[in-house]
């Protein structure tokens, strides 16, 4: 008796290149372009396949994030590994912090998942955090050593922190959605003016010890 065919199953492609089709798709197309159907095309799934593995679009957006961050934190610990001054890779760190420019596909789906946290869940909001946190603790260290070195005024590193990444955070929600005025080279040109004024050694402008009195 001729045994029956075994069945096949179609094999499901890398987790990592579902991500990367995700991300391609928020850059040719916008998140209004990101279907689950339309996914399934481009990886050779069905959205059923799809949400079987990731549960809920909220998540496979989530795991995208956690993807292009990934590959960020590797650049960015390269760079606050790389000789120069402490001022030159904090600069480069500000670079690397902001959008390419308008529909960024990362500050796009940072926004995406940003606006949806209102409702996450614990596990979702901590990973959310895990990311913002591995950016300030690297701020944060990159500040206490231009201050050890004298190369920035005495400031507490995770205040200035906190404030400078607020900054970057706000010109980034312009530079992403496109707000007239406030393009990349605006938002570099205004981080670095807060820099000077902020962290440079020596009276700030305005400062009493900066005034000179005539006798």
């Amino acid at each position: 008796m001729t045994p029956a065919p075994r069945r096949t199953h179609q094999a499901a492609p890398p987790r990592e290149d579902v991500l990367a089709a995700v991300m391609a798709t928020v850059a040719e197309r916008g998140l209004d372009g990101l279907t689950m159907a339309g996914l399934g095309r481009e990886v050779g799934m069905s959205s059923g396949h799809l949400l079987y593995y990731f549960r809920t679009k909220d998540e496979l957006l989530l795991q995208t994030l956690e993807w292009s961050e990934n590959r960020l934190g590797a650049e960015r610990r390269a760079l606050l590994a790389r000789p120069g001054s402490v001022r030159e890779r904090l600069d480069a760190y500000i670079a690397l912090y902001l959008p390419a420019g308008h529909r960024d596909p990362h500050w796009t789906l940072w926004l995406e998942v940003w606006g949806r946290s209102q409702n996450a869940d614990d596990d979702a909001r901590a990973r959310q955090a895990a990311i913002e946190g591995a950016w300030h603790r690297d701020l944060v260290a990159l500040l206490a050593e231009g201050v050890s070195r004298g190369a920035f005024r005495p400031v507490d590193a995770d205040r200035s922190a906190a404030r400078l990444r607020a900054l970057l955070d706000g010109f980034s929600v312009h530079v992403t959605v496109g707000i007239p005025g406030t393009g990349r080279e605006q938002a570099l040109a205004q981080a670095a003016e807060f820099l000077d004024e902020t962290l440079e050694p020596g009276p700030r402008p305005g400062d009493a010890t900066s005034v000179t009195t005539a006798s």
